[in-house]
């Protein structure tokens, strides 16, 4: 029997549940996924489930699919062990990127997630680029952001210090944990954020230790561990889909495959978190609308002149702002284009229904 509590199940989405309670429809969280087919957690335990018909009518766009700890409405075959999904509850938060290749579409990695950890490996491998993408999506997908530095254990103390100054810079009143699953150094930080009804997504890219983060907050082996090449630190792709997994604790936890490149995806709102110590910066400048590259009195350009902020920092930031106006430009296009075919629908239901 399958406490829902412990899984997440909160006062709010009872509320939203409740109508379809009502009409005889059951409830079951997304643990996996896996080319249509759905493993589900219900009351009578995990059975495999596909969509409805009418729900897939209903669905326009990629992210409107269940996703890895979506909230379900389902009918329910016991016997079976089967269910048909028909609805999904409101997503309190979602984290997204855009999906691989030239296609502008979101992908949706998980939802319903209470805290992420951002999974850094303390060895060549560490890039404070990569972090701050990850922050901002983080911050963006609705869930508290906490910088997990693992594998403190293979470098030195001076390291480890030096390494947790990097993060701060750019992580402004993040949590920032070094860690060892070897030693057990630092995990019972992670633990305190693993209790019941909360749910934890480990993000990070391959050869940082997820599945050995994984595998010690479940006490027990259930990701298979890679050692990661000795020329250049880096692993491969150990997770090779996302599962949503009860802990001990009582919480639940979200192992993601390793993601090296993270394509940002409708981030604009988090801009200003992620960097916010330019954009303070930028409230100093002479001009409004300054852009921090010729302009004169420019209170960025000064930081860096008196070594307050580093160059690459405030490239990162023009990177980001550019992807986002590309996203915007490639967004318009695919909503003009969604709406010309739903009027050239609309418009051949109409024939149809004359004839």
């Amino acid at each position: 029997m399958i406490n829902f509590t412990n899984l997440g199940l909160n006062e709010e989405l009872l509320n939203e549940y409740s109508i379809y309670k009502d009409n005889g429809f059951e409830l079951g969280r997304i643990c996996s996924e896996h080319k249509g087919i759905y493993k589900i957690l219900t009351e009578v335990g995990e059975v495999l489930g596909n969509i409805s018909g009418n729900f897939l009518n209903s669905i326009t766009q990629k992210s409107d699919f269940p996703a890895v700890g979506d909230w379900v409405v389902i009918s329910l075959r016991k016997e079976e062990k089967k269910a048909t999904i028909h609805s999904l509850l409101t997503r309190f938060s979602k984290f997204s990127r855009k999906s691989a290749g030239k296609t502008i579409e979101e992908q949706v990695v998980a939802t319903n997630i209470n805290t992420v950890f951002l999974t850094i490996s303390l060895n060549n491998d560490f890039n404070l680029r990569r972090i701050e993408r990850y922050l901002i999506s983080a911050w963006e997908s609705g869930a508290k952001p906490v910088v997990v530095l693992n594998k403190c254990d293979l470098v030195s103390e001076e390291i480890v210090e030096n390494k947790i100054k990097e993060v701060e810079s750019i992580a402004i009143g993040v949590p920032i944990y070094p860690v060892s699953c070897l030693s057990g150094y630092g995990m019972d930080s992670l633990k305190k954020h693993c209790t019941s009804g909360e749910t934890v997504a480990l993000l990070g890219s391959s050869g940082a230790g997820k599945s050995t983060i994984c595998n010690y907050l479940l006490g027990k082996r259930h990701q298979i561990t890679q050692q990661v090449r000795e020329k250049d630190d880096k692993g491969k792709h150990t997770t090779t889909h996302r599962e949503l997994l009860q802990l001990p604790t009582g919480g639940n936890l979200i192992d993601t495959p390793g993601m090296r490149e993270l394509q940002l995806w409708d981030i604009e709102n988090s801009l200003s978190i992620g960097f916010s110590d330019i954009e303070k910066l930028a409230e100093k400048c002479l001009f409004k609308d300054c852009k921090h590259i010729h302009e004169p009195s420019c209170a960025v350009k000064e930081a860096i002149k008196d070594g307050l902020l580093d160059q690459a920092r405030l490239d990162s930031y023009f990177k980001v702002e550019k992807e986002i106006r590309y996203l915007e430009r490639k967004g318009d296009k695919l909503k003009n284009s969604l709406n010309k075919k739903k009027i050239k629908k609309i418009g051949g239901d109409r024939t149809r229904f004359n004839r």
